[in-house]
């Protein structure tokens, strides 16, 4: 099965030396990006969502074969916290398909405040569109329950694995998909640090479990600091080549 790695977001001036060459314009960050990886997530939608129109472009713009997360806003997530999702669904239902076979997956990272409500949860789920792959990062520790595994895996809904201070890491696939996401290997800081050889030799063990069954994996690095996400991204996909 289809094992995708990245970054999320690629447009960071301190990646500059690391995967941008000295002197390269912003608006060719994406291109140069997709020379080397298969896969990004895009963070921009969280703040501020996306027309239809930019869809399209990107649609047009990445090459064959390369896949798009894309995360879902806050205005959803944390201003609602799912509450009254009608408006938003609408929303990305009429935008989000726009990027045709590039789409990857819809990430919608809960507030991590908010603790578990099956119930919303479920209806949030109920109101998506049929065959929406989407991905649901719970960073409220109450949400790591038997009932909430069995609600997303009938809902088709993945898991979001998480690596990152302060965050329950639990290896859990609900879905044909495993979505992974590294917010870096330090105790205190999010988004910091450098993950280890045998660190990530650990993930690439981890992943290749999840292949031999069957599912396909998206994983992202989104330790950007000092270009550490590219590396690592880099470093885990060669050991699973």
């Amino acid at each position: 099965m289809a094992v995708h790695i990245g970054t999320s977001g690629w447009s960071y001036d301190h990646w500059n030396g690391v995967l941008y060459e000295p002197g390269l314009a912003k608006t060719k960050r994406l291109w140069r990006y997709t020379q080397e990886f298969d896969t990004v997530e895009l963070n921009t939608s969280f703040y501020h969502w996306p027309r239809a129109a930019a869809f399209a472009r990107w649609r047009d713009e990445l090459p064959e074969g390369f896949r798009m997360t894309v995360k879902a806003p806050r205005g959803l997530t944390h201003a609602r916290r799912l509450r009254n999702p009608e408006q938003w669904i609408e929303r990305i239902a009429d935008s989000w398909p726009e990027l045709g076979d590039r789409r990857a997956a819809l990430l919608v990272q809960l507030h991590p405040a908010l603790q578990r409500d099956d119930e919303r949860l479920d209806y949030f789920l109920r109101l998506l569109p049929p065959g929406t792959a989407v991905a649901m990062e719970l960073r409220h520790p109450s949400w790591d329950a038997p009932e909430v595994y069995d609600l997303l895996e009938r809902y088709g809904a993945a898991y979001v694995v998480m690596s990152g201070a302060g965050m329950p890491c639990v290896l859990r696939a609900t879905a044909k998909l495993v979505y992974v996401r590294f917010h870096g290997p330090d105790d205190a800081p999010l988004y910091a640090g450098s993950y280890s050889p045998d660190d990530l030799q650990w993930w690439a063990r981890r992943i290749d479990e999840w292949r031999r069954q069957g599912r396909s994996v998206l994983a992202y690095f989104n330790n950007d600091g000092g270009g550490n996400a590219v590396r690592n991204a880099r470093d885990l996909r060669a050991l699973l080549d």
